[in-house]
C-alpha cells in the first residue's frame, strides 16, 4: 500500500506528498516555494425543502379501507399511522409505500374489484394510480431525507488520507444497492430486505466520503495549479537559468513518482465513487432545482467546474507544461 512508502502517514499526508512535490520543483528551478492557499469549502448541501418533494398525504376513512379488505391493505395501513410508524425512517417508509403499491396494483389486477360497490371500486383506482404516480418520488425521498445522505456530504470534514482511497470501491457497494433498488421498485420480482437497505444505509453513514473526495480533489487542484504556475515561471524567464535545473525537475525523482502513483490512485477512486452517485441519480426522477444545480457544480463527471473534472485538467495541464519544460531544454 502506498502508505508504507511514506513518512508518518496521516490525515494530511496528501498534503504533504504535495507539499513535497512543489518543494523540489522550487529547488530545482531555483524558485521561491508558492505560497500555499486553501481550497474553497466544498458547499452546503440543499436544504431540507429544497431537496425533497412535496407529496400529499392520502386520507381515507377506516371503513372506506374496510370495504377493501380483500386487497389486505389494512394492517399496513395501521402500522403505518400507529406511534413507530408515524416516526419511522425515511427508508421504512419507502418500504411500506412500495408494499402498500404492490398489494393495490395486485389486488387491482384480480377479480376483486369486481365484487366492490362502484365507489370502492373508484377508490381502489384512485389510490392505485396516486401510489403508482407518486413511488418515484416517495423512493427519491427516502434517500435524500435520510440522515446517511445528507451526512455523506457534509461540509464537517477533511481530505482523504492516501491509504483511505482503498475503501472507495468497496464501500460503492452501498450506491449500487440503492440504485438496484430505485430501478427494480416496480419489479415484482424483485424483493427489497430492510435489513440490507439499512446495512447499505449504515456504510454511508460511517464516514462522509463524498465530501472527503471532493475536498482530496479540491486541495489537490489547489496544489497542482500552484505546482503549474512554477514552471509557467520558469518557461517563461531566463531560458538558460531554467534549463539548468529542468532535467531534474521532468525527472523521475522519489517525489515525483510518490505523488504520480497517489494521483492516479486518488484519480481511479474519485471516478469510481462519482460515477456510481451518477449512476444512482440518473435511475431516479428529475431532481428538484436545488439538487440539480448541485450535482452539476460538485457531482457531475463532465461540467468544467466540477471537482473531478477540474482536478483532471488541472493535471492534464501540469503534466503538459512539464513536457514544455523538458521539450525546451534538451
Amino acid at each position: 500500500m502506498l502508505c508504507l512508502l511514506l513518512a508518518g502517514c496521516g490525515e494530511d499526508a496528501g498534503e504533504t506528498l504535495l507539499r513535497d512535490y512543489q518543494q523540489h520543483l522550487a529547488e530545482t528551478l531555483s524558485l521561491e516555494p508558492p505560497s500555499r492557499s486553501a481550497p474553497a469549502n466544498i458547499a452546503a448541501f440543499p436544504e431540507r425543502d429544497q431537496r425533497l418533494f412535496e407529496i400529499a398525504e392520502t386520507r381515507e376513512g377506516m371503513l372506506d379501507i374496510f370495504a377493501l379488505r380483500e386487497c389486505h391493505i389494512a394492517n399496513l395501513v395501521a402500522g403505518r399511522n400507529n406511534q413507530l410508524g408515524k416516526v419511522a425512517a425515511p427508508s421504512q417508509r419507502w418500504l411500506y409505500e412500495l408494499q402498500l403499491w404492490r398489494k393495490l396494483s395486485g389486488c387491482w389486477n384480480t377479480d376483486v374489484p369486481e365484487s366492490l360497490s362502484a365507489d370502492s371500486r373508484e377508490r381502489l383506482a384512485h389510490l392505485t394510480r396516486t401510489k403508482t404516480a407518486e413511488l418515484p418520488q416517495v423512493s427519491w425521498n427516502a434517500l435524500f431525507a435520510s440522515d446517511e445522505w445528507v451526512k455523506n456530504f457534509s461540509r464537517a470534514s477533511s481530505p482523504l488520507s492516501p491509504e483511505a482511497l482503498d475503501e472507495v470501491e468497496p464501500r460503492s457497494a452501498a450506491l449500487a444497492y440503492l440504485r438496484e433498488a430505485t430501478l427494480h421498485q416496480f419489479d415484482r420480482d424483485w424483493q427489497p430486505d430492510s435489513s440490507t437497505l439499512e446495512g447499505h444505509l449504515k456504510t454511508l453513514q460511517e464516514r462522509p466520503l463524498s465530501a472527503e473526495l471532493l475536498r482530496t480533489l479540491l486541495l489537490t487542484e489547489q496544489r497542482l495549479v500552484e505546482a503549474s504556475t512554477m514552471l509557467e515561471q520558469a518557461l517563461d524567464g531566463d531560458a538558460e537559468s531554467a534549463c539548468r535545473g529542468a532535467a531534474d525537475a521532468v525527472a523521475d525523482a522519489p517525489e515525483v513518482a510518490r505523488l504520480s502513483a497517489w494521483l492516479d490512485d486518488l484519480e481511479r477512486a474519485a471516478r469510481h465513487w462519482f460515477e456510481a452517485i451518477d449512476a444512482l441519480l440518473e435511475v431516479q426522477v428529475a431532481p428538484p432545482p436545488a439538487v440539480a444545480d448541485y450535482r452539476r457544480s460538485w457531482l457531475s463527471l463532465t461540467h468544467a467546474d466540477a471537482p473531478l473534472p477540474a482536478f483532471h485538467a488541472a493535471r492534464d495541464h501540469h503534466a503538459a507544461l512539464r513536457q514544455r519544460l523538458a521539450r525546451q531544454c534538451q
